[in-house]
């Protein structure tokens, strides 16, 4: 499955709950629950670069599937971890969240889990 394009944030489920539960400060929850939000994924082979830009913030994470890498989180935190391909879904845990994201015609849906609160973006195809 290619990963490679640019995908606009179409609808979210849970985001406050969600990144409240991460320790995300009040202040960015607000800006950044309303904010237009893309990303943009380029796949070689089994090599990933990831930027996600929402608002102001842009968050860029480049790894190799089943090397460990170090990524920054939601909350700016630096992380090693390993991402897997599991039945086409692109897989990692950090920190206590199990990030899963999948490709389906033109849409992109990346669900992240904490504890027991479920965040689901999806995001639609652009170029």
């Amino acid at each position: 499955m290619a990963f490679s394009g640019t995908f606009e944030l179409q609808s979210q489920e849970n985001f406050e709950p969600f990144m409240k539960a991460i320790g995300l400060p009040e202040e960015l929850i607000q800006k950044g629950k309303d904010a237009k939000s893309v990303t943009e994924i380029k796949q070689t082979g089994n090599h990933f670069e990831i930027t996600v830009t929402t608002g102001p913030k842009v968050l860029h994470n480049a790894f190799t599937i089943g090397e460990e890498t170090e990524v920054e989180t939601l909350t700016d935190e630096k992380v090693k971890s390993t991402f897997t391909l599991e039945g086409g879904k692109l897989v990692v845990k950090l920190k206590g969240v199990t990030s899963t994201t999948e490709i389906s015609g033109d849409l992109l849906t990346n669900v992240m889990t904490v504890k027991d609160i479920v965040y689901k973006r999806v995001s639609k195809r652009v170029s």
